[in-house]
């Protein structure tokens, strides 16, 4: 359910919002150790000549945000309630008040979505950074983000934006899908990706910009925790090249950690495969909380046998943040043993993230064991792909190299 006028608001050119915002995100390019989050600007950089990116609501304002788009997947409830159908919540909203995520709200009886063209964080990245080690290497993607999420995880390292409210945040852009397509190709990247905090929470907003970026020949990417149902799944899909999904482990206890439930995401998982979207999954292990070889073996298994061995697996590095701070990161030695657990189970691509300069950092050949793709972290050394096959042996490699 929604307006058909709501298409007129997006294609509306906003030229010197764009402008501003174009200068605003061309200052982290480069900078690739500074965490996602909301815009800063070193004084250096203005004093430059670089105008700075004026937010349209300003820190510490707590006021209600009224205007937004009419949402997409719901339905009338009783007492003038409505029924999300966006998510595994299914929640049900009284008129007046929002769903779990924070950003579905009902207005007498119609729901919107209040964080649509309202992106609080905005970055240059490396597709490195996603991660997405099998799509186009080296390249930059504009990445967004809004505040809310459908989780609750207890290690959020971006929970300043998921785990707030945008009037929590006080702090927005106001940047229409055709801004952001009109941004990314000022910036001259060929990637737009939905991340840092849930995409399905701004769902309305991603699926706009993607059908606009992709008539424009950009690259769609999005990062999620896979809670979203079938049906606006599958419409999302058909604007998207790529997904990276958190598979958060495989047992109830992962899933506890999140607020969450595992198998709603193993569906997603079998969808985004079948529809031949290129998938990428990454597992980030925590001490203590889905560590397990037992559990990270039959976690690669599934994968093996429901997906296929060729599907790119992320076993990152934890650190404490957020809500579980009384853990210490992970010991590069239980990354090191889940790797052989991931090749022992017949996982061709196995990768280890936030550990800089470890060789497991970089692709090799699942024939040869040559070098494929050598990194340092989200930069790029050396690529030994061509056309798509190994140079050494020439064994085709899956994923998206042009």
């Amino acid at each position: 359910m929604r307006k058909q006028g709501r298409r007129d608001f997006i294609f509306k050119a906003i030229a010197g919002s764009a402008a501003a915002f174009t200068a605003g995100c061309m200052l982290f390019r480069g900078n690739r150790n500074m965490l996602p989050g909301i815009f800063s600007f070193a004084p250096a950089a203005v004093s430059a000549g670089v105008p700075p990116l004026t937010p349209i609501r300003e820190s510490g304002i707590k006021e209600a945000v009224s205007a937004g788009t009419e949402a997409l997947f719901y339905s009338p409830a009783e007492r003038n309630r409505v029924s999300c159908e966006l998510c595994y919540r299914n929640c049900v909203i009284a008129p007046g008040r929002r769903g779990f995520c924070r950003n579905r709200e009902n207005r007498r009886g119609t729901l919107y979505n209040v964080v649509y063209g309202r992106p609080s964080a905005v970055h240059v990245d490396p597709v490195e950074k996603e991660p997405q080690h099998h799509m186009l290497p080296g390249a930059e993607m504009l990445s967004l983000g809004t505040a809310g999420c459908n989780f609750r995880c207890l290690h959020c390292h971006n929970w300043h934006l998921s785990q707030r409210s945008i009037e929590e945040i006080g702090r927005y852009y106001d940047h229409s899908p055709a801004d952001v397509v009109n941004t990314a190709r000022q910036l001259g990247v060929s990637i737009i990706s939905s991340t840092y905090n849930e995409p399905t929470v701004f769902y309305e907003y991603v699926l706009d910009i993607a059908q606009i970026a992709q008539r424009e020949g950009f690259r769609i990417l999005w990062h999620s925790n896979g809670y979203i149902r079938p049906e606006p799944l599958r419409e999302l899909l058909k604007h998207t090249d790529a997904v990276t999904v958190d598979l958060k482990g495989f047992s109830k206890r992962a899933y506890d950690n999140s607020s969450a439930e595992l198998e709603p995401v193993l569906k997603t998982l079998k969808i985004i495969r079948e529809s031949g979207v290129w998938l990428e999954i990454v597992n980030l292990v925590i001490p203590g909380i889905n560590d397990s070889m037992v559990e990270i073996g039959d976690m690669c298994a599934w994968i093996r046998d429901t997906l296929s061995p060729e599907v790119p697996l992320h076993l990152s590095r934890f650190f404490p943040n957020y809500k579980l701070t009384n853990l210490s990161p992970t010991p590069v030695e239980t990354l090191e043993k889940a790797y052989d657990t991931a090749k022992g189970e017949g996982l061709h691509y196995v990768t280890l993230g936030n550990v800089p300069g470890h060789e497991y950092n970089s692709t090799l050949c699942p024939k040869c064991s040559g070098m494929l793709i050598r990194r340092i972290h989200f930069k790029v050394e050396e690529n030994n792909i061509r056309d798509g096959r190994c140079a050494s042996c020439s064994h085709v490699i899956p994923g998206i190299w042009s």
